[in-house]
């Protein structure tokens, strides 16, 4: 029986499941999950609310979302939820993730096949913890691939299946899925530079210097006026902050 597109369970609201259903029609569109793959989830309180399984996007609405208890993974509302529910509830066990986005996008599944980890060959990798690591292949629904995808994750907001897709997380649903883009987008970039070359890939020491500036800088928060420090007298204005890193921004679109 499917729940009500209104109705609050345990925190789950009308909005949060409006949100599932925009991010999972996007997915298609920016080259994340072709067809029915993939899918998407929010963690609130004991329960997930995650995309059900099988339906296509263009067709799924609020009250399709299906709702599961974390405990016991029982399903309390909605349709027959993704096959991919346990991994969804591994990931949250294993981290604070409020939101987790699992992909089928094409870069990342070929790298998958010839990497073990995707090496950190932007500043943007920042924001996914550091390199990406390659959890080996197992069925997709299993236990297996939900015990080796949380083992990958430590420390990371990403990581990679093998042969399969992408995981990524955050504290919420957009951040979450602006990070799937850009773990697509490094991908993409690392296929290119290796047909150039050898890539040249940035330390952890340059990125903990690049996670630590962009908290300084504040990028993508908004500063209240009160909180903006003020130039010196009779100093000329400030330049104008360069754009934000694909981490914070939107990656190039691909051609």
């Amino acid at each position: 029986m499917s729940a009500a597109p209104d109705a609050d369970h345990a925190g789950v609201s009308l909005a949060d499941r409006e949100g599932l259903v925009g991010c999972a029609r996007r997915m298609a569109a920016d080259d994340l999950a072709p067809g029915t793959s993939g899918n998407l989830s929010v963690r609130r309180g004991g329960l997930i609310a995650i995309t059900p399984s099988g339906l296509p996007y263009e067709r799924m609405g609020p009250a399709d979302i299906c709702l599961v208890r974390t405990s016991d993974a029982a399903l309390v509302s909605g349709p027959r939820p993704s096959t991919e529910t346990p991994m969804h509830l591994a990931l949250y066990q294993a981290s604070h993730a409020a939101a987790i986005v699992h992909t089928h996008s094409p870069f990342v599944i070929a790298l998958s096949t010839v990497l073990d980890e995707l090496p950190a060959v932007h500043y943007a990798m920042a924001d996914l913890g550091g390199p990406v690591r390659v959890a080996p292949y197992a069925r997709f629904g299993t236990t297996q691939l939900a015990a080796s995808a949380a083992a990958a994750l430590a420390g990371r907001s990403a990581v990679i299946l093998r042969n399969h897709g992408a995981l990524t997380c955050g504290p919420t649903l957009e951040r979450a899925y602006e990070r799937a883009r850009t773990l697509e987008w490094l991908a993409r970039v690392y296929w290119y530079a290796q047909l150039a070359g050898t890539p040249q890939t940035l330390n952890e020491s340059a990125l903990t210097e690049v996670s630590d500036a962009i908290r300084a800088l504040r990028y993508g928060e908004v500063v209240p006026p009160s909180e903006e420090t003020p130039p010196p007298s009779g100093a000329a204005p400030p330049p104008s902050e360069e754009t934000p890193p694909p981490s914070e921004a939107a990656p190039p679109p691909g051609s």
